[in-house]
């Protein structure tokens, strides 16, 4: 079986950008789930995954474009504190999350004030050249239910 539309792919990754420095891995954990074909991949991963098999070992190296975008920069914003999720006392430089319209989205601490915090939403890895070890764990037919839904459920996937 290889990866088309509409399977769940299971892999490992390490991921390390131009300079080599590991930024994160999967090793050691569960491996990550998507549902293919359906953008819940950055583009250029889900193009080096079309038509590989269980198995698998490669690599890619992905250009800004191709994967968390160039940095833009004046995307600063002044956000409540109590909107940004992922420690207790925040520091500048410290990644967090916040819920926006189109779901969770990772920024940077600029700033911390008592009530509000200065945040870039630029992805932490916007602007690199990032590779990509992937291992292909698993491929399996998804469920009508996921296929409805449009992300893999069950582990290294979405839990509702």
């Amino acid at each position: 079986m290889s990866v088309t539309k509409d399977k769940v792919v299971q892999f490992h990754y390490n991921l390390s950008d131009a300079e080599n420095s590991v930024e994160e891995t999967t090793r050691g954990g569960s491996p990550m789930a998507y549902l293919h074909g359906h953008n819940n991949m950055i583009s250029g991963l889900e193009q080096a995954m079309e038509g590989k098999a269980k198995g698998d070992l490669f690599s890619v190296t992905l250009e800004p474009k191709d994967a968390y975008g160039e940095f833009l920069p004046g995307c600063e914003q002044r956000i409540p504190v109590k909107h940004l999720q992922g420690a207790k006392r925040w520091r500048p430089g410290m990644v967090g999350t916040v819920q926006t319209e189109e779901g969770m989205r990772q920024v940077k601490v600029v700033k911390v004030g008592k009530f509000m915090v200065t945040v870039d939403n630029n992805h932490p890895l916007a602007g690199k050249t990032l590779t990509f070890d992937i291992e292909i764990v698993d491929i399996r037919d998804a469920s009508a239910e996921e296929i409805a839904h449009g992300h893999a459920h069950g582990d290294g996937g979405h839990h509702h």
